[in-house]
């Protein structure tokens, strides 16, 4: 084979090139950690953010603090059972740093501070500003535990930063410094005393103060401090790199006054968020991050002038595990999205073209498939979707996918299409019932698993709980519940500020039954001062009802059904229910009433019943 003799000329648009892997909600195991720093390396990223403690769990083995391990690496799940977690010995962790060494992987450590400690105030009580004794948290959400400020408390911090900087040889050391919510340091007396002492006239400020002792420390090693862009509110230390993650405000402030910032915010970078609404998705939030928003993200806040832009040093992806249980869900939730990642960290915007990305990515989805990564895909799957006919026998039935990227070919005998089936072009109006099969083919070539639906009469009067509408949309949540012996688990979307739901535009006429497949789970989220806004709907029974409102949530009843001591085992079960006969189209609100936020009933299917 004959290789022309050419010159490449080539180069990164950005230094930081980056991706967040939080194994503090979720273990995962050094050989996963390993895996992912070879796949980074693929797409040309080289820089792993590790974040290693938190609330859920710490990490990282120091020696000069065992608990830290012994008591912090371990949590109760919120439903009970055997301790769950896992840490990293230094020994491993010298061979994970090195291993992404010959990859051209530097390895960033998180260390979070002040806020996001009670698995370390957990080991060692004496961290804390309150004098109390907090377990690991099985919880998820913002937690109120702070380290205290006291200088047996930064003699600590010393001591583990010195391991850390042993352990981690790359310039960076990042500190967290988010969330920290100061309800315990305004209530701790002895907090309070140190702030006098300090002459620190508020607790943003005390916060600055600790930043600054931090960043002094790591610069007297020849490091450099990085945060979450709260550091911005509590006063930049003089040397700080910010990590801008609640939008671009604070790249643009820390920018302005010549600090490097590392672009990585919530509604475009988090990968937690789901990228796709098909009902197969996994557990996650269900705020949608496609892969074309991650494509179509712009670095540089467009409020920086040239100087200021320089500034800008790297853009990094967040993988938050709260609701990835295994390294399968994380590897969904990262591929392909990172493709897309890789191509605004790399290359110049140019070069920006979402068709020809779209192209190159087929192949390279063949290549996540050799390699066995477990990737979404979200992007060419197709949608099925099907609304009754101008008979009860007749249906029309819409086929999309999220990119349009492609053909769609389809089957209606149940059979697997091919790319010599029909192709999908407008609406198909069908006889019930039927079971559908489509798949997106780029050529002969299919880009998305096949996705199928049996539709029949009774399954157009079927939603699942991502089909119908939450009543509001301040805490929207993809939840899992247990998992099943084969890996599978139910996937329910609820508002945890208020569980309940609306079905839509219900033909009502001769339905004669509701039956509700309902689940229970443990309600395990700091909510803060937000808790109080958990909407409670008062019971008239023990254990409370489920209860459907026609038309609104304050509508008539249509029907109810008290929950029984039963109704509390693990596995979701099906309620049943007559309703009165009714005419013309209304809305369904659908809740159950009850004294306190724990359990969390959520619902998993609503099926409508005719003839009965």
């Amino acid at each position: 084979m004959a290789v022309p003799a050419l010159h490449i000329v080539d180069s990164p648009r950005f230094a930081w090139r980056g991706l967040m892997l939080d194994v503090s909600r979720q273990y995962l195991p050094p050989e996963f950690v390993e895996q992912m720093i070879d796949w980074m390396a693929l797409h040309k990223l080289n820089t792993l953010h590790w974040h290693l403690t938190d609330d859920q769990g710490w990490r990282l083995e120091i020696k000069k603090y065992p608990r830290l391990t012994e008591v912090g690496a371990w949590r109760t799940p919120p439903e009970g059972g055997a301790k769950t977690g896992g840490y990293y010995t230094q020994a491993q962790v010298r061979d994970i740093v090195r291993y992404a060494a010959e990859r051209y992987v530097s390895i960033v450590p998180e260390i979070d501070m002040p806020g996001h400690a009670q698995a370390a105030i957990a080991a060692y009580p004496w961290l804390g500003s309150c004098g109390d004794h907090p377990a690991v948290s099985p919880d998820w959400g913002v937690h109120s535990y702070l380290l205290n400020v006291d200088e047996r408390t930064f003699g600590f911090v010393d001591d583990v930063l010195a391991e850390v900087m042993e352990l981690f040889p790359g310039r960076y050391i990042h500190v967290g410094g988010d969330e920290a919510i100061k309800n315990q340091w305004k209530a701790s007396p002895r907090v309070q005393a140190r702030m006098r002492q300090l002459g620190i006239g508020s607790e943003d400020a005390l916060q600055g103060y600790f930043m600054k002792r931090l960043e002094t420390l790591l610069a007297a090693h020849g490091r450099k401090l990085v945060g979450w862009d709260e550091i911005v509110d509590a006063g930049l230390p003089a040397d700080a790199t910010v990590m801008s993650w609640r939008g671009s405000s604070g790249a643009i402030a820390a920018a302005r006054a010549g600090h490097d910032v590392i672009m990585s915010p919530s509604d475009a970078l988090y990968f937690d968020y789901l990228q796709g609404a098909g009902h197969d998705e996994p557990p996650g939030r269900p705020h949608l991050i496609t892969l074309g928003d991650v494509y179509d993200f712009q670095p540089v806040p467009a409020e920086l002038d040239a100087a200021q832009a320089q500034h800008v040093i790297g853009v990094q992806a967040n993988v938050w595990t709260e609701h990835m249980r295994t390294p399968q869900l994380v590897e969904h939730a990262v591929f392909p999205r990172i493709a897309a990642l890789a191509e605004t960290a790399w290359s110049q915007p140019t070069s920006h073209d979402w068709q020809n990305f779209l192209q190159r990515l087929v192949p390279q989805l063949a290549r996540y498939q050799a390699l066995g990564i477990a990737y979404a895909d979200s992007a060419f799957a197709v949608q099925i979707e099907a609304h009754p006919g101008a008979a009860a026998d007749r249906a029309t039935l819409t086929l999309s996918s999220q990119t349009g990227f492609g053909e769609i070919r389809y089957r209606l005998d149940g059979s697997d299409p091919t790319a010599a089936s029909p192709l999908y072009q407008a609406p198909l109006s069908v006889i019930l019932p039927l079971q559908v099969r489509a798949a997106s083919f780029l050529g002969d070539t299919a880009i998305a698993a096949v996705s199928q639906r049996r539709i029949g009469e009774a399954s157009l009067l079927l939603r699942n709980s991502d089909e119908l509408q939450t009543c509001s949309s301040r805490l929207p949540l993809r939840l899992g519940g247990p998992l099943h012996a084969d890996g599978t688990q139910e996937v329910y979307l609820v508002d945890i500020m208020d569980p309940c739901w609306i079905y839509s535009a219900v033909p009502l006429e001769g339905v004669s039954r509701i039956e509700v497949r309902l689940g229970r789970l443990p309600n395990n989220f700091q909510l803060g001062g937000d808790a109080r806004q958990v909407v409670l709907r008062q019971p008239d029974t023990r254990y409370g009802e489920l209860q459907i409102h026609r038309d609104d949530c304050n509508g008539p009843l249509l029907a109810q059904v008290p929950l029984s001591a039963d109704t509390a085992a693990p596995q979701p079960q099906t309620l049943s229910a007559a309703i009165a006969p009714q005419t013309g189209t209304h809305a369904l609100c659908l809740f159950v009433s009850r004294r306190v936020p724990d359990p969390l009933w959520v619902i998993d299917t609503v099926q409508l019943l005719r003839g009965e």
